[in-house]
């Protein structure tokens, strides 16, 4: 028998375990001497990077054991029947992208979207691959509501969907995978429904922060509308501004997705199975509901920052009466004062013992009578 034959009738567990073997060592020492650049890959060694953050293969329903790179993943998948890989990236470089890319054959302005994370919640199709974008969200807790103060930290999420794979793509850390990775290989009956399972779902993991966000940004809502009515000093104008800025994050996030789930879960739809349709549909309504909340937000907020703008109108309006009610009492003793003040020779009560107490003595019953008149219409 020839060594080429011996080759090919050799399993494909030993083949891995023995390229594993072979470049291990070669790995270890390019890391200590920090040379891995400018280096050939071996084989399988361009998906060593920190991006791929877990490769498992699934076969109806269950997760093959062993450690997967990408491409033995794929080669896996596609030789049994009713399986697909899971793979997840945590914030790729271009160059890990494109390896991934070329392997699983993904389209190149899928794959610079995917690498930029600076899209909007959007559902493309580029083939027989599907792309789906997803805006992450998680609440940011804080002592205090200021003007500087971070309430919502968003993210993105992109899936490449396909026939016998997967492709989890994750920037930020408002939503990790690892839990949802961990549910779903719990429910094998779901995971026989292929790719679309985990694409739920990560996509209803998603929607639950959005509704958890929500949830605890109504509280803060509620804290800054107590702290404008109450009778204590207000909330700054600068820090419901900035609630108003997070908010139009969130609700960028939110809002766009509505599109996506509409086109999944339409009747005519052939995207997804008929089985997993219906989870979307239960994501759709929690979805919504989250959009409604984050609508009635924006309009509370806005009805917030009016009322405390028009608390600061008159505010200022009192102390301009309160400014004007005194400059009126210091007038007096203004006008009496300068009028005594001119040095004429010929003026009334100039050469009187008793003027200078009783000019003051008038003075001062004038200041109170006019002080009583102001305080009694609220200028004071």
């Amino acid at each position: 028998m020839s060594e080429s034959s011996v080759r090919r009738s050799r399993p494909a567990g030993v083949n891995r375990s023995l390229s594993r073997a072979w470049t291990a060592p070669v790995r270890a020492m390019n890391r200590f001497l920090g040379t891995t650049e400018g280096e050939a890959p071996g084989p399988g060694e361009e998906f060593q990077g920190s991006a791929v953050v877990d490769c498992g293969v699934y076969i109806d329903g269950k997760r093959e054991p062993g450690d997967f790179t990408p491409d033995e993943a794929l080669r896996e998948a596609c030789g049994r029947d009713n399986a697909f890989v899971w793979l997840g990236l945590h914030e790729p470089s271009q160059a890990e992208m494109s390896a991934i890319a070329r392997t699983y054959n993904l389209h190149e302005l899928a794959v610079e979207d995917a690498v930029k994370a600076q899209q909007r919640p959007k559902l493309e199709q580029f083939g027989a691959v599907h792309f789906l974008v997803l805006r992450t969200a998680r609440y940011v807790p804080h002592s205090e509501l200021t003007e500087t103060s971070q309430i919502v930290e968003t993210g993105q999420m992109m899936l490449f969907v396909g026939e016998r794979f997967v492709i989890t793509v994750r920037h930020g850390d408002a939503t990790r995978l690892s839990p949802v990775r961990a549910d779903m290989e719990e429910r094998g009956d779901l995971l026989t429904q292929g790719p679309w399972a985990v694409a739920y779902a990560v996509t209803d993991r998603v929607v639950d922060a959005y509704m958890a966000v929500a949830d605890q940004v109504e509280a803060d809502l509620d804290l800054i509308e107590e702290g404008v009515f109450s009778r204590d000093a207000g909330s700054p104008v600068q820090a419901i501004y900035q609630m108003k800025r997070e908010i139009v994050e969130f609700r960028r996030a939110v809002v766009p997705l509505q599109r996506p789930l509409a086109t999944i879960t339409a009747p005519q739809s052939r995207l997804v199975p008929k089985e997993i349709r219906r989870y979307f549909r239960d994501v759709q309504d929690h979805l919504t509901r989250t959009v409604e909340q984050v609508s009635s937000y924006d309009d509370l907020l806005n009805s917030i920052l009016q009322a405390r703008l028009a608390q600061v109108t008159v505010d200022q309006n009192n102390d301009m009466r309160k400014i004007a009610a005194w400059a009126g009492i210091s007038a007096v003793w203004t006008a009496i004062a300068g009028v005594y003040g001119m040095n004429f020779l010929h003026m009334p009560e100039t050469q009187w013992q008793y003027g200078y107490p009783g000019v003051i003595t008038v003075m001062l019953l004038i200041s109170v009578l006019l002080y009583r008149a102001f305080r009694r219409n609220g200028w004071l």
